[in-house]
């Protein structure tokens, strides 16, 4: 079984690094991608919201992710705006201490 921190397999990763791209939830557009790593048990995306949720930033981890259009530059996550609006905020200080994380998205994983 993958971590929620791993990319699912279905998901195939674009030649060039995620930064910029768009991020769609369930229910419409919820960002940008302002950093992503891809490094295997810690991928995940750190999502600007801008003025969505007033400019905080959201960690959501690649067991998320259902797809990637690298045509039109978007990620779709399995998550709602809600449920990203009510995500732990994103604290680059704390960002390899995930047990709220872990938590919170654990039930999100697909």
């Amino acid at each position: 079984m993958s971590s929620i921190w791993d990319y699912p397999t279905s998901v195939v990763l674009p030649a060039r690094n995620l930064v910029g791209y768009d991020v769609e939830a369930t229910d419409g557009h919820i960002g940008k991608i302002d950093e992503a790593s891809n490094v295997a048990g810690q991928a995940h995306l750190v999502v600007d919201t801008g003025f969505w949720i007033f400019g905080k930033k959201r960690m959501i981890p690649a067991g998320v992710v259902q797809r990637i259009d690298e045509g039109d530059d978007k990620v779709y996550i399995s998550l709602t705006k809600d449920q990203v609006k009510s995500a732990p905020d994103f604290d680059a200080q704390r960002r390899n201490e995930r047990d709220e994380y872990d938590t919170y998205y654990e039930p999100f994983r697909l």
